[in-house]
């Protein structure tokens, strides 16, 4: 039965050295410059800006509520 542990413990080894060439290259391919960061979240923050404010055309402000019973003030 020793031969099943060797055939376990090289399978385990196994599964983790391809664990680790699949990060190896996620981080590779992840890989960006610093200009390509800030890029990246500049047009992240541009795109929530402006859903927020004209996605669905609701108050942003602090302007009046489609909810006749709630007041602007009281949220």
């Amino acid at each position: 039965m020793r031969w099943w542990k060797v055939i376990g413990v090289a399978s385990v080894v196994g599964v983790a050295a391809t664990g680790v060439v699949l990060a190896r290259a996620e981080r590779r391919r992840r890989a960006y410059t610093p200009e390509q960061i800030r890029d990246r979240l500049r047009e992240r923050h541009a795109a929530a800006v402006d859903g927020v404010t004209s996605s669905d055309g609701g108050p942003t402000d602090g302007g009046p509520t489609d909810d006749p019973g709630r007041s602007a003030g009281s949220r």
